[in-house]
């Protein structure tokens, strides 16, 4: 008689007991790392590594809030040259890192509405006293907003720090109130493929000749172990301000293949 329980059991004419377990609460904190490796290093249209690789990485910690901090690391030799091709003055001796230190907020609204607040902060390794007197320094720090509907985004960039990277040597000439817009559409192809074109204005405050207009054409795939990106950029950087950096064209239009990983 003992063995009738589990005969019904296993017949399926009674159901086992069950018994509750407290499963363990979703963690509102996310970390998360990135890798990436470039053929040139390209920010805003202009080449950060003359025209050499870089290879990079960063870590991003994010709250359910919106709340979220970051930090990017990444090879670059322009603050290490200061672009002037006669004396070879550079902005910082001995610099060939920069590290990105960012934070802000960010969410979402009805019908794929997206939107960010945040503050970035470029600082780049060196001493200074490499530079001559009266150069700007090279460290910048951003204010941003941004809003995104589906695959289009509008990101604004402004200034708050007395210099933007290095512009205005002269020290009565500040750059502060430099700014950037940058309009992206990235739509997905699917199985993986995708399309990145990309406008951007870069607006020099009391440095008029510095300023330019960037743009980028470029396909993505994701190869299941990261992301694979070939895009040509080009600007309308004037040559008397970007041709001739230490010998480099670091606005010239060039084709960079990068690959990435999130995990």
């Amino acid at each position: 008689m003992k063995k009738l329980p589990c005969l019904l059991v296993l017949s399926g004419l009674v159901s086992a007991p069950v018994f509750a377990t407290d499963a363990a609460p979703a963690s509102p904190h996310t970390i998360a790392y990135n890798v990436g490796v470039t053929t040139d290093y390209l920010f805003r249209g202009v080449t950060q590594t003359q025209h050499n690789p870089a290879l990079s990485g960063g870590i991003d910690y994010s709250h359910v809030s919106g709340l979220y901090a970051g930090a990017w690391l990444s090879n670059q030799s322009w603050v290490k040259t200061g672009g002037t091709a006669g004396s070879g003055d550079p902005f910082k001796s001995s610099s060939n890192l920069e590290l990105d230190l960012y934070g802000g907020y960010k969410g979402t609204l009805p019908a794929d509405v997206g939107y960010d607040v945040g503050l970035i902060h470029y600082h780049y390794n060196g001493k200074r006293s490499g530079a001559p007197a009266g150069y700007a320094t090279p460290d910048t720090t951003e204010a941003y907003v941004a809003g995104s509907w589906k695959m289009v985004s509008l990101k604004y960039s402004y200034v708050i720090s007395d210099y933007f990277i290095g512009w205005g040597t002269d020290p009565t000439i500040k750059t502060r109130g430099s700014n950037y817009v940058d309009l992206t559409v990235a739509p997905d192809l699917g199985n993986g493929w995708g399309v990145i074109a990309h406008v951007g204005h870069q607006k020099v405050k009391n440095v008029g000749d510095a300023s330019y207009t960037d743009w980028k054409l470029g396909v993505t795939k994701d190869v299941g172990f990261g992301t694979v990106t070939l895009a040509y950029t080009d600007t309308d950087a004037k040559n008397s301000m970007y041709g001739d950096w230490d010998g480099k064209n670091v606005g010239k239009g060039v084709a960079s293949l990068s690959f990435s990983k999130s995990f």
